[in-house]
């Protein structure tokens, strides 16, 4: 009754681990991992006391911090500043793409200026109007076609001699995607005059 246990009788040692790692931590025990610096510490702690508790106050922060992102956009889509730019606007070539389109006359910014006039000719019920019209639209297709073409082998050339490193990926769409608007509607704004060399 009051005899020792044999070793067969113990309890098996998985068990006892497995009951240890339930319990929770004696605060005098080594606990394992190096202390964090100070900074660390605190930084911790700000990160920790900032984070919002309930959803709809992260919410409102997460808003909040787009629409600031987005006001910063905006200025720099307006100044041409690089570092708020968004991605497809950023870098050397997509700058030297820019300035190039800006700084020479392209056919297609007119396009939409002259489709409204064409559209008016058109609507007048008069024949010769009509096919003055029809001309026009033809003539002005082929001169953008034209145009974008003279464009498109230049400026590989350019950004061939220019760049020869660098990724080149989707510049000549982003040209030609940038001379079909109006000068003045253009984001970001253009940096050159007409005439300038970029």
């Amino acid at each position: 009754m009051f005899r020792s246990r044999s070793k067969d009788e113990k309890a098996p040692t998985g068990k006892v681990t497995a009951d240890l790692s339930t319990q929770t931590r004696n605060p005098q025990a080594p606990k394992g991992r190096p202390t964090p610096k100070r900074s660390e510490a605190q930084t911790q702690r700000r990160r920790a006391s900032t984070t919002p508790t309930d959803r709809k106050s992260a919410m409102k922060k997460q808003r909040e911090a787009r629409r600031v992102d987005l006001a910063k956009q905006r200025q720099a889509l307006a100044s041409g500043d690089e570092r708020y730019l968004p991605a497809r606007d950023k870098g050397p070539v997509r700058r030297f793409v820019r300035d190039y389109v800006d700084a020479r006359f392209c056919m297609a910014e007119f396009f939409l200026p002259l489709a409204v006039i064409i559209l008016v000719l058109s609507m007048v019920r008069v024949g010769q109007l009509q096919n003055i019209a029809l001309l026009l639209w033809l003539g002005i297709i082929v001169l953008i076609v034209v145009d974008s073409i003279g464009i498109w082998i230049r400026l590989k050339k350019q950004l061939a001699v220019r760049f020869p490193n660098e990724s080149k990926r989707g510049a000549i769409a982003y040209a030609l995607m940038r001379t079909l608007q109006m000068r003045r509607l253009r984001l970001p704004k253009p940096q050159v005059k007409r005439g300038d060399r970029p």
